[in-house]
């Protein structure tokens, strides 16, 4: 029996930093459409808040030299708000 472990939080209004076992993501975006950055490439999520309606979509490359980017710059940001504060 295998084991699920997935933990969000928010590092900055309108941006959430997902972990979980298979890696780090960021999302960006607020209630209703998000745009997320992770290891397994980008996704984009427009729902309507409420109803448990949803629309989901990978967009295809990967993440890119972009997102690894982001992703350190993400992480940089979080540890020095996380180690000031």
């Amino acid at each position: 029996m295998g084991f699920r472990f997935r933990r969000s939080f928010r590092a900055l209004p309108g941006l959430k930093v997902n972990v979980s076992k298979s890696g780090v993501s960021e999302s960006i975006g607020r209630r209703g459409a998000w745009f997320t950055i992770g290891s397994r490439g980008t996704r984009s999520m427009v729902g309507l808040p409420g109803t448990g309606l949803s629309f989901s979509e990978p967009h295809r490359g990967g993440i890119g030299e972009v997102g690894w980017i982001f992703l350190l710059l993400v992480v940089v940001a979080v540890l020095a708000f996380v180690f000031v504060a």
